[in-house]
């Protein structure tokens, strides 16, 4: 737990004085804000998350079914973290309302604790699209997933336009909406891949028919 909670720590330092330093800006309490709510919100898988599913997080043994996907996604990831940093202590393009920013610090809060609820539910949690057969893979359908079949995916395509309008920058907005289009299009794919190669999953899709919005979607 101790290296765990080391690692959590040097993560938040470098992830915050990153962005910080790309503000330019070490006083603005919005940037504060941003940093210290990702900080309280990643401590509890942190604190929650057991060794096997951390491991299949972290450092799964494959590349998976969608490889380039997950290349992308990562980096528009980060790209709009640097860009709405650099918007809003730099550059100054576009600018967010300060109630409009503190709605998203809430929205960003409820739909990462969404993912966060998802990956603890679901012991083959993982970044990529595969069949963990060297874990015992079983079809999950407790928790959220008794609800809808992606809650995970749910809260990430909220979280990443959440995450921009908080940090207080469009540009990163309008980055972090490709970032949910393409985790969109990754629901669609594994949703078919499970369906073919998870037992169970077909059954699962009549009893749990919504992806990812209760009676919507």
């Amino acid at each position: 737990m101790f290296r765990r909670l080391r690692r959590w720590f040097l993560a938040i330092v470098v992830i915050g004085s990153s962005v910080f330093l790309l503000a330019g800006r070490w006083t603005d309490p919005w940037l504060w804000a941003y940093v210290s709510v990702w900080a309280c919100l990643t401590l509890y898988p942190t604190l929650a998350l057991d060794d096997d599913l951390a491991r299949e997080r972290f450092t799964p043994p494959t590349a998976g079914a969608d490889r380039v996907s997950l290349r992308a996604i990562r980096l528009i990831a980060l790209a709009h973290i640097v860009v709405g940093a650099l918007d809003v202590g730099r550059l100054h393009l576009t600018s967010v309302a300060p109630a409009l920013r503190a709605v998203a610090l809430i929205g960003m809060s409820a739909s990462t604790l969404l993912v966060f609820h998802a990956m603890l539910s679901n012991r083959f949690f993982s970044p990529v699209v595969r069949i963990q057969r060297e874990r015992g893979h079983r079809l999950i359908d407790t928790g959220p997933y008794g609800t809808v079949r992606h809650p995970g995916y749910a809260g990430m395509i909220l979280m990443a336009p959440f995450s921009g309008l908080a940090l207080g920058s469009w540009i990163a907005v309008a980055i972090a909406l490709a970032y949910s289009a393409l985790v969109l299009r990754r629901v669609f794919f594994e949703d078919a891949y499970l369906r073919n190669h998870l037992e169970g999953y077909a059954a699962y899709t009549e009893r749990v028919r919504y992806r990812l919005v209760p009676g919507v979607f």
